[in-house]
């Protein structure tokens, strides 16, 4: 089984401060304010700036899990939304020099390609972003089939380059996050994430070998 990713260094986050530091950091904010919004903010030096309080200029990047929120789960069973998004994903796989087969697998497993679905902690669309990674990969209208499958696919494409390509850890860290990831050293021990790595690498088998029967 394809175990690798090309890595592309040439695809990153803008940011002030290491990539892999600023995730660590964040990381470690996450945990010390588990059940309040974070906000974002850049001061007068540069410096990112993490508060569970609103300041002037700042972007919410995580959201309160207590916080109700208005789940839709799947619910599109027509046949054709396995094929509706075709053109979108091979632009965002050429883009991103992400396999296709991949991107299709991740989709189905997140929203079983349904642009409506919202999870009952907020990741919304076809590639389930949550508001804070959608801001970090520039996508404006989370809801927009387009814009969410070029930003979970970016997403995917960052993973890749941390992660030096190893898909396995890729499709761990689109789960868990790339924190979690390194904090474990290798695919955390969540059973919902081993059992979503599972789940996403027998799609990705499976659509390859649909891809190749179909040459």
């Amino acid at each position: 089984m394809e175990s690798m990713i090309s890595p592309l260094r040439r695809v990153s986050i803008a940011t002030s401060v290491p990539w892999r530091s600023f995730a660590y950091v964040f990381a470690l904010f996450l945990v010390a304010t588990a059940h309040a919004d974070i906000h974002r903010s850049v001061d007068e030096n540069g410096v990112i700036v993490f508060s569970s309080q609103p300041r002037r200029g700042s972007t919410r990047v995580a959201i309160d899990k207590k916080k109700s929120v208005d789940a839709h789960l799947p619910s599109d069973t027509s046949k054709e939304r396995f094929s509706r998004y075709d053109d979108i994903i091979v632009q965002a796989a050429t883009l991103y020099q992400i396999p296709a087969e991949l991107i299709r697998a991740v989709m189905q497993v997140e929203s079983n390609f349904d642009p409506r679905a919202v999870s009952p902690v907020g990741a919304q669309g076809l590639m389930q972003l949550m508001p804070f990674t959608a801001d970090r990969m520039m996508v404006t209208d989370i809801m927009d089939p387009r814009q969410n499958i070029f930003g979970g696919t970016r997403y995917l494409r960052i993973l890749a380059n941390l992660f030096n390509g190893d898909i396995h850890l890729t499709v761990a860290a689109y789960n868990a996050g790339e924190g979690a990831v390194m904090r474990y050293g290798g695919i955390p021990p969540y059973q919902e994430t081993r059992h979503y790595v599972v789940k996403v690498l027998e799609n990705y088998q499976r659509y390859r070998a649909e891809s190749a029967a179909a040459r």
